[in-house]
């Protein structure tokens, strides 16, 4: 068995070209498009990365990305504070992120639940979460989101599924089984305390995988003809100083169990980024009509 494998890059480009035509035609009708603010702090290359990819992505659907804000590292916490409540009552903003980490010497949660929830481009303000929690409408975790879009995309049949989630984080973990519970699968939590992980990850039929930790799963802790979503992203080098990048499932392994895996990268990083642009356009839609 050669497993399928979900791109998610070509799925985020298909679903960014929808968007395109969306916003193109929410600008028509209310005079503006949506807009997205991304605050960064700090030199972080990978956050540079990550903020250029998102800006690059939200342009490219026409979403207005003007009001982002790169600051220095020594930035204050009330500087920051002062910086989203401002963003919080402009007209023009309907999406507010913070790029994470932060330095050390700032508060990430308290800027966090600063965000209007309603803005909260991320989906990560303890309101959304409480609402995800609920089952009521609201921004939802932006990488979870991506997942559930890969599965649905897939044709994966979640209801009545054993659905292993490895990684408990408030980014993902937690939101991830919360949103297949939602869809009525059977879900298991692990983590890296769990006592024989892989007697769990065997009688998974779809395995979501953000533990953290290159390549942990393996083919032979994976049940034949499972759906494997590879959340992690990491980067690792050989004796010979090359390196490259590698998710928390040995790939060419479990590639030969599965019946389909997501690649690393291309497979769930690009939906990330696609679900942010959804979010603040869903958060563009609810504000023009409240």
């Amino acid at each position: 068995m050669s497993a399928r494998i979900l791109d998610g890059k070509a799925l985020a480009t298909r679903l960014q070209d929808e968007m395109t035509a969306e916003v193109a035609a929410l600008k028509a009708h209310h005079g503006r498009p949506p807009g997205l603010a991304v605050i960064w702090v700090g030199d972080n290359p990978a956050s540079a990365a990550y903020v250029g990819g998102k800006d690059r992505a939200g342009r490219r659907v026409g979403i207005d990305t003007s009001r982002s804000c790169h600051l220095g590292a020594d930035t204050s916490q009330a500087r920051l504070e002062a910086l989203i409540d401002d963003l919080n009552t402009d007209a023009a903003v309907d999406g507010i992120l913070v790029q994470l980490p932060l330095p050390a010497h700032l508060d990430g949660d308290a800027l966090l639940n600063r965000i209007d929830p309603d803005k909260d481009a991320d989906g990560l303000h303890p309101v959304n979460l409480g609402r995800l929690l609920r089952g009521e409408p609201g921004l939802r975790s932006c990488t979870p989101a991506g997942v559930m879009a890969l599965l649905a995309e897939a044709g994966v049949e979640i209801a009545g599924s054993n659905a292993v989630v490895v990684g408990r984080s408030i980014l993902v973990g937690k939101p991830a089984a919360l949103m297949l519970l939602e869809k009525n699968a059977t879900v298991v939590i692990a983590h890296s305390r769990t006592t024989d992980l892989a007697s769990y990850t065997r009688a998974a039929d779809i395995l979501v995988v953000a533990a953290g930790r290159p390549e942990l799963v393996t083919g032979s802790m994976v049940r034949p003809g499972a759906v494997v979503i590879d959340v992690g992203i990491n980067r690792v080098t050989d004796y010979e100083g090359n390196s490259r990048l590698v998710g928390d499932v040995e790939f060419e392994s479990v590639r030969r169990v599965a019946a389909a895996i997501t690649p690393v990268p291309g497979g769930v990083g690009p939906m990330t980024i696609t679900m942010l642009l959804r979010n603040t356009i869903d958060s563009f839609r609810q504000r023009m009509a409240s």
